[in-house]
C-alpha cells in the first residue's frame, strides 16, 4: 500500500495530526451544535410569547410594544448574563455553563419577541434565511482561511460598544436615519465577528489540542457556541431593521 505522509514526517506524527484534526472536527461540530439549540429555544420563545397577546402584554403593550418596567428588565436581561457568562464558566462544570447558555438563550427569546408583532412571518423567515446563508459563507471563510485576522477583535470591539452607545442614545432620539446607520454598521461589523470569531476559536483549541484538558474544551465550545451565537442575532437583528417588512 502506498504511503501518502509527506516525507520526514513519522507515522506517529501522522497519527498524532491526524487525531488533533479529528478533535478539531468534533470540537467545532460541538460549538455549531451548542449554538443551534440555543437559536432553537431562543426562536421558539420569541415566536410562542410573540404569537400571544396575553404572554407579550405581560413585557410590552401588545399595540404600540412599548416596554413595561418588566419588558425593561427583560430586554437588559441578556447584557447582564453576558457579562456574567465569565465567572460561570470560570467558577462552575461545562455542564453548568451549557445549563447557562440555553437559559440566556430563553430569556433571549423573551426580549426578541416584539419582532413577531412588528415584523411580517414571510419577512422574519426571510431575513432569517439570508442571515444564514451569510453566516455560514463568513464562518467557513474564517475557519479556512490561512490570513491571520486577529488583529480584527480590537476594532470590531470597539465598533461593538460604539453601537451600544449609539443605540441607547437613538432611543431617545428616536430617529430612522440614525437607525438606518446602525443598522449597516452593525450587519459589517457583526459579519466580520463570525469571521473572527470562528479562526478564534479554531486556533484556541489547536493551541490546546495537546493538553487534553477535556474540562478547558468543553468549557471553550460552549463560549465560542455564545459568540457565534451573538454574532448570528444581532446580525439577524440589523438586518431584519434594514430589510423587513412591518406589519
Amino acid at each position: 500500500m502506498a504511503d501518502y505522509r509527506t516525507p520526514g514526517m513519522s507515522a506517529t506524527a501522522g497519527a498524532h495530526t491526524a487525531e488533533i484534526d479529528a478533535g478539531l472536527r468534533a470540537h467545532m461540530n460541538k460549538v455549531y451544535g451548542t449554538m443551534s439549540i440555543g437559536m432553537l429555544i431562543t426562536f421558539a420563545v420569541a415566536w410562542a410569547v410573540g404569537s400571544s397577546p396575553e404572554l407579550l402584554g405581560i413585557f410590552r403593550d401588545p399595540m404600540t410594544l412599548r416596554p413595561n418596567i418588566l419588558g425593561w428588565i427583560i430586554m437588559f436581561a441578556p447584557l447582564a448574563m453576558i457579562f456574567g457568562f465569565g465567572a460561570i464558566i470560570n467558577r462552575f462544570s461545562a455542564a453548568a455553563a451549557q445549563t447557562f447558555f440555553y437559559v440566556f438563550a430563553a430569556v433571549m427569546g423573551l426580549s426578541l419577541s416584539w419582532i413577531f408583532v412588528a415584523f411580517t412571518g414571510f419577512s422574519i423567515a426571510q431575513v432569517f434565511l439570508v442571515t444564514s446563508i451569510a453566516f455560514a459563507g463568513l464562518s467557513l471563510w474564517g475557519y479556512t482561511t490561512k490570513k491571520d485576522i486577529s488583529a480584527w477583535g480590537s476594532f470590531l470591539i470597539m465598533g461593538v460598544i460604539g453601537l451600544i452607545v449609539a443605540m441607547i442614545i437613538n432611543m431617545f432620539l428616536q430617529s430612522p436615519m440614525m437607525m438606518y446607520a446602525i443598522s449597516m454598521i452593525g450587519v459589517l461589523i457583526f459579519a466580520g465577528l463570525t469571521a473572527y470569531d470562528t479562526q478564534k476559536i479554531k486556533t484556541e483549541y489547536l493551541a490546546h489540542a495537546h493538553h487534553g484538558d477535556t474540562e478547558w474544551l468543553g468549557k471553550a465550545a460552549i463560549m465560542g457556541a455564545l459568540n457565534l451565537y451573538l454574532d448570528f442575532i444581532n446580525m439577524f437583528m440589523f438586518l431584519l431593521q434594514l430589510l423587513g417588512n412591518r406589519e
